[in-house]
């Protein structure tokens, strides 16, 4: 009996290996796959015209240079760009947020109104496909005077973003014990206090989590902002793209060092809020 209970224990832990060692190599080339275009546009990045000329996209790299960063950042108009972006990017995230979370606030802590026709509302806003609201959205920003200016472009990140957040953070917020607000109140505290000194520090994984989705949504962004954008000044790292491509065509050496400096930031956001990225698949789920 004892013999037979030692071979099945062997086996079952050979089959335990096996399949282990299955995942960690499936899981391996399906990541090895994933990063080989990355890698491809870093090392074409650091190549020189010659080089790529001889030797094609795909061949061993004989050179290294960083001018290639040079071209795209001076004279392909990437440092321009890359401010607008942070222009757009960083009071879009913080104005939406703000809103959000207030309008939250209400929502689940205050028996409003028509509540749920107005979550309704602001969710069925983001489902629609946004190519239809293309042109009343240029139409309105031409008669706001806003047309072909930063401003435009974040109004149109604010509006559409609102309405999502909204919804994310009413169902985290009302996973919030009602106790606690009972409990401020009775201390005499205002709804703005419990608003900003209990409810918003609560929500700050939350917070946190939205906030990196959201500059990643908006600082990748190209539909809106050649939607409301004209000149190239004002176009963001993402539609300066495309002029990099038409301006140097085949030089890509200078189009993929362009698309790394576009990358930088939000790879730079994602690795310093990667563990709220994973938090936010939860988000409202549990508190």
């Amino acid at each position: 009996m004892s013999a037979t209970s030692g071979s099945t224990s062997d086996t079952t832990r050979t089959r335990r290996r096996l399949a282990t060692a299955g995942f960690h190599l499936g899981a391996g080339t399906l990541s090895a796959l994933w990063l080989l275009p990355i890698a491809l546009v870093l090392v074409t990045s650091v190549r020189t015209f010659d080089d790529i000329a001889a030797n094609g996209l795909g061949g061993l790299p004989h050179s290294f240079t960083l001018d290639g960063f040079r071209q795209a950042w001076v004279d392909g108009g990437q440092q321009r760009a890359l401010i607008n972006s942070m222009l757009v990017t960083v009071p879009t995230v913080l104005a939406t947020l703000a809103l959000a979370s207030m309008a939250a606030f209400a929502l689940s802590r205050y028996e409003l109104p028509l509540r749920r026709t107005l979550l309704l509302l602001m969710l069925g806003g983001n489902l629609l496909p946004p190519q239809i609201l293309l042109i009343p959205v240029s139409r309105i920003s031409e008669t706001l005077g806003l047309y072909d200016t930063l401003y435009a472009l974040i109004g149109v990140q604010i509006g559409f973003g609102v309405g999502f957040y909204v919804f994310v953070l009413y169902g985290f917020m009302r996973s919030i014990p009602v106790e606690i607000q009972q409990a401020a109140v009775i201390d005499g505290a205002s709804p703005w206090q419990i608003y900003s000194r209990i409810v918003l520090p609560l929500t700050k994984p939350a917070l946190a989590a939205l906030s990196a989705l959201s500059f990643t949504w908006i600082f990748n962004d190209l539909l809106w902002a050649i939607t409301v954008l004209r000149t190239d000044s004002q176009m963001p790292i993402t539609a300066s793209l495309i002029g990099l491509q038409g301006q140097y065509v085949s030089m890509w050496n200078v189009i993929a060092a362009g698309s790394v400096i576009a990358a930088a930031p939000t790879v730079a956001v994602f690795l310093r809020f990667q563990r709220h990225f994973v938090a936010g698949l939860n988000l409202g789920a549990v508190k």
